[in-house]
């Protein structure tokens, strides 16, 4: 059961109105964790300029980043959410569900970012150093790893957001994880 309603335009602030209406124009819909957001006057706009803010980690390898820190923190919200995204970045559904494990075996350097990923969602920060030098040596530099943890913020910010809230996700279903992925992660 969700503890929060999703706002309607008409519930929110003049700013968060105007907010709803670029992301209707751009996405065809205001998404409900979105909305949530704009239960605060400033979270919406804040979240979105951090969201949206340059990074060296960007298309499919933000994608590997989203997928692997929503599956470790469970969110059924972002899993479905990036799922979706992932098909559109040209992930394959297998891909999608090997990331979701913590790896991207049909790419080295992806691998490498999917892994370490893992490692620092899972350990809060305290990332095995052994997968930090195999970050780096898959080609990957310090500026890709600062952008990487960034990206971990990011998601972390809305997979607890949904957690907390539980409101109605409106995106297709992730697929389960398979169990063998599961394990072997």
């Amino acid at each position: 059961m969700n503890t929060i309603q999703v706002p309607a335009r008409e519930d929110v602030s003049a700013t968060n109105q105007a907010i709803f209406d670029q992301l209707k124009s751009k996405l065809g819909f205001v998404p409900n964790l979105y909305a949530t957001l704009a239960h605060s006057e400033n979270a919406l706009g804040s979240y979105l300029t951090f969201q949206n803010a340059k990074s060296s980690i960007s298309g499919k390898a933000r994608e590997v980043v989203n997928l692997v820190v929503s599956q470790v923190n469970e969110c059924e919200y972002c899993l479905a959410a990036h799922t979706a995204i992932g098909g559109m970045v040209g992930f394959s559904a297998e891909q999608i569900l090997e990331i979701r494990s913590g790896r991207a075996a049909f790419d080295v350097k992806l691998d490498a970012l999917a892994k370490l990923v893992r490692s620092i969602a899972q350990n809060r920060g305290r990332a095995d150093q052994a997968l930090v030098e195999a970050f780096f040596a898959a080609g990957w530099t310090r500026e890709n790893l600062v952008d990487a943890i960034v990206v971990v913020g990011d998601k972390t910010v809305t997979n607890y957001l949904h957690s907390t809230t539980r409101v109605p996700v409106d995106f297709p279903a992730a697929p389960a994880l398979p169990a063998a992925l599961a394990v072997a992660a």
